[in-house]
Formats: structure tokens, C-alpha cells, sequence
């Protein structure tokens, strides 16, 4: 019995200093692991600093390049007359405002203005309110149509139908086109008309200031804006020898001789993305494409919720890629790196300083993080002056971008499928 009770202690020393091993093999090897990804994560962050440091670098040189059209003060010369098309699907919460925009932003008379509302087939009150506006105001300038069915066995998309149809009322020699969500500034009209003029310009768009209101909107918006601006830079697709080619479909204004050239929003009728392909469309005709920043001429609020900015975004991004999976994964792998790596790492950071205090790795990661974010914060405090959007919320980029990821990985499904592929409720797939 003794003999038996020293053999199970002889045993249990054994299993004791055996698990002791082990449970000190396991902790190094814990700590290994917490080291590595530690080491991984600051790695990253280095990459996404310089990334930073390259993308602020593109967009100072795409900004600083960025020509503009200083507004005039009042018509020098008479100008050729200018039809104002404003195609509506359920603008009711737009429509009044920005007529009152256009009307009062210019002296231009009947015989030099005219401001079409095209109505496409609204459910809501926009019909009824530029109605009622007509009876108020009895401004000789603003006409209203309907635009009407669209051709039975024919795909047309988006607000080419309604362009299409505005334009056989329109009698200007320039035709500008916005979208009802935007607002002119006093002058703009005599303004940009004069330069096309000057310029001899067939097609003239501006990226007009863009208005954040709603959170989902200083999430996303100054990230988009920044994005098209680097991928999209002025100088390219301003020169007639580049094959880039952009313009913002908020605010075109053709020489209706180039509109017809092209065969205008007909011959795109099935796009999504319109303005784009009309601006490739010029450029391949040899006409002349303008493309510059609109601040003091017109601004705009895109979207007055998340699920409008979701299905807005949703509706465009893969499409106006030409569908093209490399340039938008890449674009999904830029916007994690430069906007959201930051503040993931910061909360890395703070995690284990919680859990484990403060050690060398820990106090680099956190560096690096506020190093990435300091970048953030003067990217967007520098471009103020020339994108007109505040630095406000600038630390919630890392929200906006993968909010934005999440936005372009939607578009390739939605774009692919068809599901939920939709603007203002209307389908945009091709019936079958």
C-alpha cells in the first residue's frame, strides 16, 4: 500500500511538471501569435500612410489643375438663346426649389431663357406643384411637359427617355441639362455659356459643389468626391489627344449642334450611367469636352437619406466602371487601404492597451494609427477651399470607407443580377 501511494505521487510530480511545460509552451506560443499579428497590423499601417501620403499627393496635383470659370457679373453681350431641361421622376421634395433657382439666377428674358420641366411619369406631387407654381408666379420662361409612355419592347433607363422627349419642345442653341436636386447660383447661366462660347466648348459639365446634410452624406460623400477627382483628373479628360473622358450629370451644357451630333440621350437609352458615356461620346466625334469644378456657379444635395444615397450609389458605381471587376475590386482594396485601415488599427491599438497595457508594438500601432488619421484631418482641412465640403466628421472616414467598400461590392451584385437593381423604385435590368 505504501509502495503504491509513492508511486502515485511519483506520478503526479511527473504530470505536474508536464503540464507545467506545456501551459509555458502554450503562452509563448500565445504570445507568438499576439506578436505576429501585432507586427502584421503595423506593417499595414505603414503601407496605409504612404498610401495616404500618394493619394493626398494626386488629388493637391488633380485639384490644383482643376480649372474653374470666374463668374461674371452681369451679360456683356448678347447671347444665344438657352433651353434649361429639368427631367422629374418624384421630385416633389426638389422641384420647386430649384425652379425658383434657375428662374432667379439669371435676367435672361422669354426670347433668351426657356426652363423646361420634364415630367416623367411621377407618382407624387411634382406635376402638381410646378403646376401651381405656373399659376403663382405666370413666369413666361418655365414650361411644363409629360413626357409620357415609354416605347413598348424598348429599354430606356434612368432619365434618357425624358431628355429625350424635352428636348423636341426645346428651341435654344444651347441645350443645359440639371438634374432637380441642384441649385444655380446668380450668373451661372450667362457665365458658362459665355466661356462655351469663348472656348468654343460642344460640351461643357461641372462638378458642382456637393452639399452634405445627412450623416450617411458626410460618411460617404466627400470620400466619392475625392475618389472621382484622383481617377477622373481634369487635365485628361480636358485634352481632346486623351482617351479619358467624364462628365457630371448634375450639370451639361451642349451646343445643341454637338447634342445632335451624337444623337443625344437617344443614342444612350439603355445606359444607367448617361453622362458618362455622352461625354466619351463627344470626345470620340472630335468635339470639344470641358470638364471643371463649379463652385460659385451651382451646387447640389444628392441625397436626403441612406437608403436614397445606397440606391444611388449602388445604381452607378459598377456601371460607370464599363463593368469592369479589376478597376472596382481595386477601388474596393484602395478605399479599405486609405480610408478604413486607420481607424481599424486604432481600435486595435486600444484593445490590447486595455487588455494588455502598454508595450513598444502597441505604442507603434497606435503612431501609426494617429500618424494615418492626421492625414485624414488635412486632406480634407486643405481641399476645403476648392471642394467647398467641410472638414467636418473627417474622423469618421473609416466609417465612410468601408461603408463605401460595402456600397461597391453592392453595385457588382445588383449591376450582375438585377436584384434590387433599381432608381425611384423603377427597375433598371432589361426585361426578359
Amino acid at each position: 500500500m505504501e509502495e503504491l501511494f509513492h508511486s502515485a505521487i511519483v506520478v503526479s510530480l511527473s504530470l505536474s511538471k508536464y503540464n507545467g511545460f506545456e501551459i509555458y509552451a502554450i503562452r509563448l506560443k500565445a504570445l507568438g501569435v499576439r506578436f505576429g499579428m501585432v507586427l502584421l497590423v503595423a506593417f499595414v499601417l505603414v503601407v496605409s500612410v504612404v498610401a495616404i501620403a500618394i493619394f493626398s499627393q494626386r488629388l493637391d496635383r488633380a485639384l490644383k489643375g482643376a480649372p474653374t470659370i470666374v463668374v461674371r457679373s452681369q451679360s456683356v453681350e448678347p447671347l444665344p438663346k438657352v433651353s434649361v431641361i429639368i427631367p422629374a421622376y418624384n421630385e416633389a421634395a426638389n422641384i420647386e426649389a430649384c425652379v425658383t433657382a434657375v428662374l432667379g439666377s439669371t435676367t435672361l428674358n422669354a426670347d433668351q431663357l426657356e426652363v423646361l420641366v420634364i415630367d416623367d411619369q411621377s407618382t407624387d406631387e411634382t406635376k402638381a406643384i410646378v403646376e401651381l407654381f405656373q399659376e403663382s408666379r405666370q413666369d413666361e420662361r418655365l414650361k411644363l411637359f409629360s413626357a409620357g409612355e415609354r416605347p413598348a419592347g424598348e429599354v430606356w433607363v434612368g432619365k434618357n427617355w425624358a431628355c429625350t422627349q424635352a428636348v423636341k419642345h426645346a428651341q435654344g442653341e444651347f441645350l443645359l441639362f440639371i438634374d432637380a436636386d441642384v441649385r444655380l447660383k446668380p450668373q451661372c447661366i450667362e457665365t458658362t455659356i459665355a466661356y462655351a462660347q469663348q472656348e468654343k466648348i460642344d460640351l461643357l459639365s461641372l462638378a458642382v459643389v456637393v452639399l452634405c446634410r445627412h450623416w450617411s452624406e458626410w460618411l460617404v460623400q466627400p470620400l466619392i468626391v475625392m475618389l472621382l477627382a484622383v481617377g477622373f483628373e481634369f487635365a485628361p479628360v480636358n485634352d481632346p489627344k486623351s482617351d479619358t473622358a467624364f462628365a457630371a450629370g448634375p450639370f451639361m451644357l451642349f451646343r445643341r449642334s454637338a447634342y445632335e451630333a451624337i444623337e443625344g440621350h437617344a443614342a444612350v437609352h439603355d445606359y444607367v450611367v448617361e453622362d458618362v458615356e455622352l461625354g466619351r461620346r463627344i470626345k470620340q466625334k472630335g468635339l470639344k469636352l470641358w470638364y471643371g469644378l463649379g463652385r460659385g456657379l451651382a451646387e447640389v444635395q444628392m441625397y436626403r437619406s441612406f437608403s436614397a444615397l445606397w440606391e444611388g450609389w449602388t445604381k452607378n458605381w459598377f456601371e460607370g466602371s464599363n463593368r469592369n471587376y479589376q478597376s472596382t475590386l481595386y477601388c474596393v482594396f484602395v478605399t479599405l487601404l486609405i480610408f478604413a485601415v486607420p481607424s481599424i488599427g486604432l481600435a486595435i491599438g486600444l484593445t490590447n492597451l486595455v487588455f494588455s497595457g502598454l508595450t513598444i508594438w502597441n505604442a507603434i500601432v497606435l503612431g501609426l494609427s494617429a500618424i494615418a488619421l492626421l492625414q485624414h484631418y488635412l486632406i480634407r482641412a486643405r481641399n476645403e477651399p476648392l471642394l467647398s465640403i467641410s472638414p467636418r466628421y473627417w474622423w469618421a472616414m473609416g466609417i465612410g470607407g468601408l461603408l463605401l467598400c460595402a456600397i461597391v461590392l453592392g453595385s457588382i451584385v445588383k449591376t450582375e443580377t438585377g436584384w434590387g437593381w433599381t432608381w425611384r423604385g423603377r427597375s433598371l435590368s432589361a426585361p426578359s
